[in-house]
């Protein structure tokens, strides 16, 4: 049996039928500047003003407008509802707005932000300190403390497993309050939650949310998990999805000279201190082989100065010949002078 696909929603001319359904012109006027459905979204007391009204009046018509629409019997209503709702089920069941706007392939969303008021099963979250402006089922969402404590949850568990996880591994602790993906949509609503590279975390996390070069720096290494010259750690930075990239090479090996976190280990080539990697110089590395266990054959020693620097093995040798604190005590095989 064939199926014929649905009509796709003009959510444009679904909202001028609308308002053209509003008699008085001072209704309609209201929620359009209220909306910002023709331009910017107006104040309650900027719309007072330009109609010589008190704010609490404006908002008394807006309310009053509303709840006409929302009675009101329209062609389009049922599917736009329709519409809405299964967009925030396959989405997370709470999203921001844009989401819902790019999915209903609205070019404004100022008019899916109309629309969501029209219906009553979804909660329309404001954009606050917590939120970006979003859209929630009510079926999962009564009111706007649900969603506050579901929130609050999420944070927790963020700020005990104290680093950036993946999805899966938040919703392990989670698996009992709610299903997978309603709290992928609550991490994407939040403004305290961010990601990167597929893990999220605090956007207060420097891991997730960089903001100086020397987090980037970082994450780029990171990333490569290898030593990169500086060069290829900018161009790198440049390519990235971070918000700002617009950094100089040069301000990238400053940072790199000065952050102790980054190591360097050839010429121009620097490496994450984490990874076992010590400051230094050549020399100050074979110092610190021969202290481990001394005396050493030259190869060996070269052998472990390589796993911490990426020099030439003659800079290696040059170094255990050209250096007083270095002393040769047979064929080959050199020790520490001792003081």
């Amino acid at each position: 049996m064939e199926t014929t696909a649905k009509p796709v929603i003009d959510i444009a001319q679904v909202v001028n039928d609308l308002l053209d359904t509003i008699d008085k012109d001072r209704e309609r006027e209201i929620i359009t500047r209220r909306f910002g459905l023709e331009d910017r979204k107006e104040t309650l007391e900027e719309i007072g003003k330009l109609l010589g009204i008190t704010r609490e009046r404006v908002r008394q018509i807006e309310k009053q407008t509303l709840t006409k629409l929302q009675q009101m019997e329209h062609d389009h209503k049922e599917s736009i509802k329709e519409h809405f709702l299964n967009a925030l089920e396959s989405l997370g069941r709470i999203v921001p707005l844009h989401e819902v706007s790019d999915h209903s392939n609205a070019k404004e969303h100022s008019h899916v932000n109309f629309l969501a008021h029209l219906i009553p099963e979804i909660l329309v979250i404001n954009e606050s300190d917590d939120f970006y402006h979003s859209l929630a089922l009510k079926e999962h969402h009564s009111d706007y403390k649900v969603v506050q404590s579901l929130h609050q949850d999420v944070l927790q568990v963020l700020n005990t497993l104290g680093k950036p996880v993946s999805l899966s591994d938040i919703h392990k602790h989670l698996e009992d309050k709610l299903e997978e993906h309603h709290l992928h949509g609550i991490l994407r609503s939040s403004k305290h939650i961010t990601t990167l590279d597929d893990s999220w975390g605090l956007a207060s996390w420097p891991q997730v949310n960089p903001k100086s070069i020397r987090d980037k720096v970082y994450i780029v290494l990171s990333r490569a998990n290898e030593p990169m010259h500086f060069n290829e750690i900018a161009d790198k930075i440049k390519s990235s999805d971070f918000k700002r990239k617009d950094v100089t090479t040069q301000a990238i090996h400053n940072e790199l000279i000065k952050d102790p976190r980054f190591v360097l280990v050839g010429r121009g080539i620097y490496a994450l201190d984490e990874w076992g990697f010590s400051q230094g110089t050549v020399a100050d590395v074979i110092e610190s082989v021969l202290k481990k266990e001394s005396p050493l054959h030259r190869d060996e020693i070269v052998k472990r100065v390589l796993q911490q620097r990426q020099v030439k093995p003659t800079t290696v040798v040059l170094n255990l010949q050209g250096k007083d604190k270095f002393k040769r005590v047979s064929k080959a095989t050199y020790t520490l002078v001792k003081e």
